[in-house]
């Protein structure tokens, strides 16, 4: 075990006395021999021998009326999300875009190995009710292409990626469309040198970040863009200078910019961002000494709970220490005041990091947007003066770090074998509408799911209702080989689904399980399931609208006086034990 791991340890083992918060248990499990008959997509066209298999090395799905893209390797397929209810899930378009051999042929004189030098699909965005918009690495040349959303029938001439998308297929990266405009951050070189947040097509000026300036980006892996207000808001982690005396010491950020940004003047931040300010995400365990989650791994976009606009965000401890996991979420708002607070900066490169007094920030304020009522003297961000320009150029960082809802975790999972990767939110759940459900994905091939509990108007405490093992190794394993990192989840609540993405499948997996408690009415009430419900037939059904009567009761659970019904549960082995225990 590593210095790192046992250090870990430790800290937890000092916190536990400090009444470190305990992880806690689903109500329910389901193990893979329950899940298993979940409808699988493996590529295959409907009558085709499904004994031959190839790669698929799926890099994200995306549903888009009606219609479930999954973005893989030199393929796009489209599946019907209306009629993927079979045991096996079926394509209906494929759209191949395979790397032309000079591409190749140079991608492998460089020294990378074959099977890099594809054409892995990294961007796919719906670019407006009629095209879609598609980047991939491209044998480490990466181009873009605009396609018609009905037919996939190419549109116009292609494009290059170059900022746009990765060369590497292992490179993150995101991406969306605002107002007619691409935002993008990924790196722009083969090296992977020079990471980047971008803008370009539309009709504003093409705008990046100051290449090469680790104030600014250092190493940074991107995770989510977020179009919200006046700003585009980026979240990644990166390196952080501002603790570069204690080695590699990776932070959480969010950064943002303004759409109406145009850059700067011919002296100072020509082409570059004017607007570019980044804060700390923080997520930590309160106490004596805050212990933190500090590797941000997914984010969601912005939802709408109890009139309050949040993100939610899972992190984990570093990969070379104990596994441990947390989901904290951010109110946008304090997210937004943490842009308006002090400024950081270093004095000498040996110095360390401390406040910008208020006094030497220039006017109008570095990091705002043109137009706005801190600037509304200046109607473009090209006309700021000089002194806010070169400020923001060799300040991007804000002093406080951005707090999370209640200033804890909203939910904690330490000392297991694996970290969770992925969040995927339907805010509109149980028949009422009124509910928040929260799925996460784990490097295991496990989802957790659970009720975001709500009181005085605030996110502060979650319910452990499922703990699911989804990965299908009959149908989602290559040459013996399981590759069970979760890639990407999508709710679809019209069909009750949500569609999880490993590197070789897509499975199907219903939001809900009730038909598991059967006929016992105490089992379906106390798994406090918002989209479960006890019906007059006498069964636990899946509730989806108030039509007809039904019971539930998801804020306590009470079953008092609903006596015991040991025998009538339908599959008694998905209850038995764990699943990180196994």
């Amino acid at each position: 075990m590593r210095s790192e791991a046992l250090l870990l340890y430790f800290t937890l083992l000092q916190m536990a006395g400090a009444a470190f918060p305990e992880d806690s248990e689903p109500i329910t499990i389901s193990h893979g021999n329950y899940t298993k008959h979940y409808p699988v997509f493996v590529g295959h066209r409907p009558g085709r021998n499904n004994t031959q298999r190839h790669k698929l090395d799926i890099q994200l799905i995306v549903i888009t009326n009606r219609t479930l893209y999954i973005a893989a390797r030199d393929h796009i397929y489209t599946v019907d999300i209306e009629t993927a209810n079979t045991e096996e899930i079926f394509f209906n378009k494929k759209l191949t875009w395979k790397s032309r051999q000079p591409d190749v042929d140079t991608c492998r004189m460089k020294g990378k190995h074959k099977d890099e030098c594809h054409n892995f699909i990294k961007v796919l965005l719906q670019q407006n009710d009629d095209t879609l918009f598609v980047c991939g690495t491209n044998a480490f040349n990466p181009s873009c292409r605009t396609y018609k959303t009905d037919t996939l029938d190419a549109l116009g001439e292609e494009i290059s990626g170059m900022a746009r998308c990765p060369y590497d297929a292992k490179h993150a990266n995101v991406a969306l469309f605002a107002d007619g405009k691409l935002y993008s951050a990924t790196v722009t070189d083969f090296l992977a040198i020079d990471a980047v947040i971008y803008r370009s097509l539309g009709d504003s000026p093409t705008l990046r970040t100051v290449k090469h300036d680790s104030k600014w980006l250092k190493e940074p892996y991107f995770v989510q863009a977020v179009d919200y207000g006046d700003f585009i808001y980026f979240f990644f982690r990166e390196i952080a200078m501002e603790y570069n005396s204690m080695g590699k010491v990776v932070f959480p950020r969010v950064a943002r910019v303004c759409k109406n940004d145009r850059g700067g003047s011919q002296r100072v931040l020509e082409k570059q961002w004017t607007s570019f300010l980044k804060a700390r995400l923080n997520c930590s365990i309160p106490g004596d000494s805050h212990f933190y989650f500090n590797i941000l791994q997914a984010v969601t976009d912005v939802i709408r709970i109890n009139g309050r606009d949040v993100v939610m965000a899972t992190f984990s401890t570093p990969f070379n220490s104990i596994p441990g996991s947390a989901v904290c979420a951010y109110d946008m708002a304090d997210i937004a005041t943490a842009f308006t607070g002090r400024f950081k900066e270093q004095k000498s490169p040996e110095s360390t990091w401390t406040p910008v007094p208020e006094e030497k920030v220039p006017k109008p304020r570095p990091g705002c947007c043109a137009g706005t009522p801190s600037a509304e003297k200046y109607k473009v961000s090209n006309e700021f003066p000089d002194d806010t320009l070169n400020f923001i150029k060799m300040h991007p960082l804000m002093d406080e770090a951005v707090p999370s809802i209640a200033n804890r975790p909203w939910f904690l999972k330490t000392m297991v074998r694996y970290r969770l990767t992925r969040i995927a939110v339907d805010n509109t759940a149980g028949p009422y509408r009124n509910y928040t459900i929260v799925f996460l994905g784990s490097e295991r091939g496990i989802i957790l799911k659970f009720l975001a509990k709500i009181s005085s108007g605030f996110l502060n405490d979650s319910l452990f209702l499922e703990e699911l093992s989804i990965y299908n190794p009959e149908k989602c394993s290559i040459d013996g080989v399981d590759d069970k990192r979760i890639i990407s989840m999508q709710i679809d609540s019209k069909s009750h689904s949500l569609f999880v993405a490993f590197t070789s499948c897509v499975v199907k997996v219903p939001l809900s399980r009730c038909e598991r408690h059967g006929k016992c009415k105490k089992s379906c009430i106390a798994s406090r399931d918002p989209y479960c419900g006890w019906v007059s037939e006498g069964a636990c059904r899946e509730i989806t609208s108030t039509k007809w009567p039904f019971e539930q009761d998801v804020d306590q659970g009470n079953t008092d006086g609903l006596g015991d019904c040991q025998n009538s549960f339908v599959a008694l082995n998905a209850f038995t034990g764990p699943i990180d225990s196994l």
